[in-house]
């Protein structure tokens, strides 16, 4: 349920070596900077447009382009004809693959993009993992810390309570998950393979695959005159 191969498809993500020998998915989380640093040969062989600024040990991939404004900080590596995009805030132990989008004023840190994966609008995306052909809608945010006086993060599922033993852990959405604009999902939640959340959801727990969240409102609509 929550080991990586339930979660992921890594036969064509090069950096599936990360999660050799792992029960959970979210083991890898604190693996992310030692594994970049492992692994990493600093380069830049995209594009790099003007006003961007680069700190550190970073790699960029062939026809990647970097939009103006943008700031990335290392240990990151970003695969193959992404886009990083005007004012992205990328602040390290970042591990991008191919053909990914960190959009307009996205904000992410100790996080894995599998490829196809895109965070393309106003988001934020800490301690997590999107999986090959995850999408954010506009202004989703991954939570990664709690603000209870308990702040390790556990995960129930009916009766029984995984304690991950981290205090910073946001999502973690299997293959092909979307989420709709301005969705928040809170820390420790796991989504499966090509699960929806509809916009303005706030999510917790354990979603199965192949659901949808809905967020239910009602309206009262009155007459002005």
């Amino acid at each position: 349920m929550f080991s990586p191969p339930d979660l992921f498809s890594l036969t064509d993500f090069e950096h599936n070596g990360i999660f050799d020998g792992l029960k959970y998915a979210w083991e890898a989380l604190p693996r992310i900077e030692d594994y970049i640093k492992s692994v990493i040969r600093p380069g830049i062989h995209g594009e790099i447009m003007s006003n961007v600024t680069l700190l550190g040990d970073v790699f960029i991939g062939e026809g990647t382009v970097v939009e103006p404004g943008a700031f990335i900080n290392g240990p990151t590596i970003i695969g193959k004809n992404c886009q990083v995009r005007q004012n992205a805030y990328i602040r390290g132990s970042v591990l991008v693959g191919d053909g990914c989008v960190v959009g307009h004023s996205t904000e992410v840190k100790n996080a894995l993009f599998m490829n196809a994966s895109n965070a393309p609008h106003f988001n934020y995306v800490g301690d997590s993992i999107l999986g090959a052909g995850a999408n954010l809608g506009a202004g989703t945010k991954l939570s990664n810390f709690k603000i209870t006086v308990d702040k390790t993060i556990k995960i129930k599922v009916g009766d029984e309570v995984f304690d991950t033993g981290l205090i910073k852990f946001g999502a973690i959405l299997g293959d092909g998950v979307q989420t709709g604009c301005n969705a928040v999902l809170n820390p420790g939640t796991l989504v499966g393979r090509r699960s929806q959340i509809y916009a303005n959801s706030l999510v917790r727990g354990y979603i199965p695959p192949n659901t949808i969240v809905k967020l239910r409102q009602s309206f009262d609509l009155s007459n002005l005159t």
